[in-house]
């Protein structure tokens, strides 16, 4: 069982960045895909970035490509979303997640974190 912990939301001003992190515990960080969603007030959840295994393949919304770059740390069990330029249509609750095989833009992911809120002021 792998259990995530996102941390780094806040508020911000619009322009400003964020760094989001995604902790993870258990053994098989590296042998699984690292997703980012984002899910607005009364939207559907979507896709925003992920990462495979090594981190060598990457994977982004178009409409984040960017502005928002993801990256994680094997050695540390921990992902990262770096968000820059941020906007008032970024605000949402972020989730990481995990899964095994390769890159999905949909949910079909096997393990979920909490959800850390951004919230950017105009």
């Amino acid at each position: 069982q792998v259990q995530l912990v996102e941390s780094g939301g806040g508020l911000v001003q619009g322009g400003g960045s964020l760094r989001l992190s995604c902790a993870a515990s258990g053994r098989t960080f590296s042998n699984l895909v690292m997703g980012w969603f984002r899910q607005a007030p009364g939207k559907e959840r979507e896709f925003v970035a992920a990462i495979g295994q090594s981190g060598g393949t990457t994977s982004y919304a178009d409409s984040l490509k960017g502005r928002f770059t993801i990256s994680r740390d094997n050695a540390k069990n921990t992902g990262y979303l770096q968000m820059n330029a941020l906007k008032p249509e970024d605000t949402a609750v972020y989730y990481c997640a995990l899964r095994y095989g390769g890159i999905l833009r949909n949910y079909d992911y096997d393990y979920w974190g909490q959800g850390t809120q951004v919230t950017v002021s105009s």
